[in-house]
């Protein structure tokens, strides 16, 4: 390949990776409302195509069926979780923080988040994961609960470690049972679903936080 030819085919292989992302970027836009609207396990590769306004041909060129969108849009959704965590857990005293204003800067974000990405709620955000999702879901769950665990010890620091991993577990699915409830309320209701929400952790946090 001469210099000449290869000055002119870089920029046309950049300008086809550019389009490809783009394509990729439209079908997982497209798998999130698709997912949202129907469910994943009624969602179809066809319907997918037809929301991202493609064949299914071409979009067989980039994912090979229902369970490699799943994986792709899992992936995104974790890397736009992992800001919402940030938001949530990060550079806070736990320790300092009573439950009340603990569960607001926790819940809020994550409870904004999912509203924002029904497909993520669809997908993630439910107690009966759908067979072939659970190795996607895994970076979220494991992501979720060593946040959740951190608190508890925060909470209480001489809590064993296998109750403290325990009462992790059950907070996040908790939370995971009530999440689709508040999601789902309408925009005047929701205020008040998040406030039941914000009840029931609190009433099971309290303990452990020794708070009345």
């Amino acid at each position: 390949m001469t210099e000449e030819h290869r000055v002119t085919e870089e920029p046309r292989t950049r300008r086809r990776q550019a389009r490809g992302e783009r394509r990729m970027a439209d079908i997982l836009d497209a798998a999130a409302k698709v997912f949202a609207q129907l469910g994943y396990e009624k969602a179809t590769t066809n319907a997918i195509a037809a929301a991202a306004g493609i064949s299914p041909g071409s979009l067989y060129q980039f994912f090979p069926n229902k369970e490699a969108i799943a994986q792709a849009l899992a992936d995104r959704f974790v890397a736009e979780m992992g800001g919402t965590h940030r938001t949530a857990f990060e550079n806070l005293d736990f320790a300092a923080l009573d439950l009340d204003e603990l569960l607001d800067r926790v819940v809020d974000p994550i409870v904004a988040f999912n509203v924002a990405n029904p497909g993520f709620k669809a997908l993630f955000a439910r107690p009966d994961m759908p067979a072939g999702l659970t190795g996607a879901a895994q970076p979220i769950q494991s992501a979720l609960l060593g946040r959740v665990a951190a608190i508890l010890a925060a909470l209480d620091p001489e809590l064993p470690d296998e109750d403290r991993d325990r009462a992790a577990r059950v907070l996040v699915r908790i939370f995971q049972a009530m999440l689709p409830a508040v999601v789902d309320a309408p925009e005047p209701e929701r205020p008040a679903e998040v406030r039941e929400l914000k009840k029931v952790l609190r009433g099971y946090l309290a303990p452990i936080a020794r708070e009345d």
